[in-house]
């Protein structure tokens, strides 16, 4: 048997793959498109359909089993045009069952307005036929934002389409290619793997438009199979592939039947999805095993989707308890006395157990849909007034902040003072005391903490600087050290363009040592010269998979080795500056994650994102820790 025919007999069986969920993969039963139409009339004659959701989805549209869609039932018009207007801040792609929803709200208010305009004016003794309803201000803003999500969803699908089309430029770049392999047999045997690895990324490129999807695909199939026709592959070659699917597809087996020990069945029902268009890719193994490979990995395909359906019909009774423990939790935070928060560690100590109920509170999951966004807004609003109150104690404190920024003031006056003093060593030790009294002085506000620390630092290193200029006779060694530095940045950017380097990370890590040992360069290259240090380095962490932070401690050790005590005193306020930076960012995301609440995709990718961020921060303060005890063990 050929390659195609084996080829095409594994294809035809395998067109019966499935989830055991009839519908899980059928576009006719996806999201809205199987929703009803309602469809109202105002006297404009303009329609207004929109489709009903239900508030309860499927397993198989709602994998997730996360609430999907909000009731804007209680809504008066006018509050219904600010949540529509509110549609127009999330992506476009996401708000379509929401923009639905608030239209059917909208015009079941609007219809009942207008009959009972209608009844009056008839009661009132006029002709039905006479009747021309009043112009509403509502109804034309709410068509304003129709309109502008309209266009906004046009451009979307516009965008789409263009990236179809250029995938299927893409594939007919492939399948030319492939026909040109064809037209030259002579060299056939040799072409093998660019065709494998053309077949991967033609199955690796994305949609193209409908209209060119059958043609595309023929097309593909055709100029393969006349590559296979000619190439003729050998028995042997047939038998390793055979070999090489049936391994891979055991694999697959192997990793559905341990998904049945996944305790998050929808963690396990994704992945087994996954594990499904693996197979669907994978191609064909020996006829004898192929029957009872597929039914192995059918089996254990039914288990998991078993144990889905299953996870659905238990959730009503989770959802109440998740109801009794958000009331508890709102009862908790109620309790808490915001009146008796007088200090600065009274408030972190409440910030903290807030933060903590909020934690719990993010760990619970969905409570029944009729009160779940009415706890939420009750949680939520003791939560605002907490931090608001917090707000206007911390606003009390700006006298004591504005004292500080003149005592800082004061000092930045006498550094500046002393700048252009020679007398180095008495105005030396003044400068050093002006540093230490400096640390003693407590924060200003935000604004102009950056500007009075450069004021002040700015005359500090101008008296240094000069100091060094006036007692150094090492300039012509300067610029000895910058031609060293300079050969170190070559040789490391030698070491990165060159391909057949296999011992890379050793060189890089001899150059940054022999960097840190070379001294002083000119005041005005230094600034210039470690900027391309930096980015060399850069790209030889990438290249050979270094660990920068650690580089990052042993390079700064090194400096502290090489510095005068003030620039080490001075180190350390800026590092102090920014771990106190670093907790104030901290604290700003941890405390906008409670009021997360990721029912959409958006919101979802929102929520891991400050997720990261925070990770990132933590990482960063411990690194910023580590310097500043370096410096302390120093000193």
């Amino acid at each position: 048997m050929e390659l195609r025919e084996m080829s095409e007999a594994c294809e035809n069986q395998e067109k019966d793959l499935t989830l055991n969920t009839d519908t899980a993969n059928s576009p006719e039963t996806s999201g809205t498109e199987a929703a009803e139409t309602v469809v109202t009339e105002n006297n404009s004659g303009e329609d207004n359909s929109a489709p009903i959701v239900n508030n309860t989805q499927a397993p198989e549209d709602n994998p997730a089993g996360k609430q999907v869609a909000t009731d804007y039932s209680a809504l008066d018009k006018q509050g219904l045009v600010a949540a529509l207007e509110a549609q127009l801040q999330k992506p476009i792609e996401s708000i379509r069952d929401d923009v639905n929803l608030i239209k059917v709200a909208f015009y079941s208010l609007r219809n009942a307005e207008l009959a009972a305009e209608k009844e009056e004016f008839v009661a009132n003794g006029n002709e039905e036929t006479a009747f021309a309803p009043k112009s509403d201000p509502d109804e034309e803003k709410f068509k304003e934002l129709l309109n502008e999500i309209k266009e906004k969803r046009a451009e979307y699908n516009a965008k789409q389409e263009a990236e179809k089309e250029e995938n299927l430029k893409r594939k007919l770049a492939i399948i030319e290619e492939i026909k040109s392999i064809v037209s030259d047999p002579d060299n056939i045997n040799k072409q093998y793997n660019r065709i494998q690895q053309l077949q991967q990324e033609f199955k690796a490129i994305g949609e193209v438009p409908a209209a060119h999807v059958t043609e595309t695909w023929k097309s593909y199939q055709k100029a393969t199979e006349s590559f296979y026709d000619l190439l003729k592959m050998n028995k042997e070659l047939r038998d390793y592939d055979f070999k090489k699917n049936l391994e891979a597809k055991q694999q697959l087996c192997a990793e559905a039947e341990s998904l049945d020990s996944v305790e998050d069945v929808v963690l396990a029902f994704r992945k087994l999805q996954d594990l499904h268009n693996q197979w669907r890719e994978i191609g064909p193994v020996a006829k004898e095993v192929r029957e009872e490979l597929w039914a192995r990995f059918k089996e254990a395909s039914a288990k998991i989707n078993k144990k889905y359906q299953a996870f659905f019909e238990g959730r009503k009774e989770k959802e109440k308890e998740n109801e009794a423990a958000k009331i508890a939790l709102c009862e908790r935070i109620e309790a808490i006395d915001i009146d008796s928060l007088k200090s600065f560690a009274k408030w972190d100590e409440a910030t903290k157990i807030i933060i903590g109920l909020q934690e719990e509170w993010k760990k619970l999951g969905f409570a029944s849909r009729k009160v779940n966004a009415d706890l939420f807004a009750r949680f939520r609003a003791t939560c605002d007034k907490f931090f608001a109150r917090k707000a206007e104690f911390f606003k009390a404190m700006k006298e004591e902040f504005a004292a500080n920024l003149e005592k800082k003031i004061a000092l930045c006056e006498q550094a500046e003072a002393l700048k252009d003093s020679t007398d180095w060593k008495k105005t030396t030790e003044k400068m050093i005391a002006l540093q230490r009294e400096w640390k003693t002085i407590g924060p200003v506000v935000k604004k102009h903490s950056d500007s009075v620390w450069k004021r002040f630092i700015a005359a500090c290193d101008y008296f240094f600087d000069q100091k060094n200029k006036q007692t150094s006779s090492v300039h012509q060694t300067e610029h000895a050290n910058l031609a060293a530095k300079r050969e170190i940045i070559n040789a490391i950017n030698a070491l990165v363009a060159d391909e057949t380097e296999t011992d890379g990370e050793k060189k890089v890590r001899e150059l940054m040592k022999r960097w840190q040992e070379i001294g002083h360069v000119p005041f005005k290259e230094k600034d210039k010269i470690y900027a391309e240090y930096k980015a060399a380095t850069a790209k030889a962490f990438e290249k050979f998979g270094m660990k920068e932070a650690q580089g990052g401690l042993g390079g700064f050790e090194a400096t502290l080795s090489n510095s005068s005590q003030d620039k080490i005193y001075r180190e350390r306020e800026r590092l102090v500056r920014a771990y106190e930076q670093k907790c104030n960012e901290l604290k700003t995301y941890e405390n906008n994650l409670g009021f997360f609440n990721a029912q959409s995709k958006g919101g979802n990718s929102m929520l891991k994102e400050v997720e990261r961020r925070i990770q990132k921060i933590k990482e960063e303060l411990a690194l910023l820790e580590q310097k500043i005890k370096m410096i302390d063990e120093k000193l």
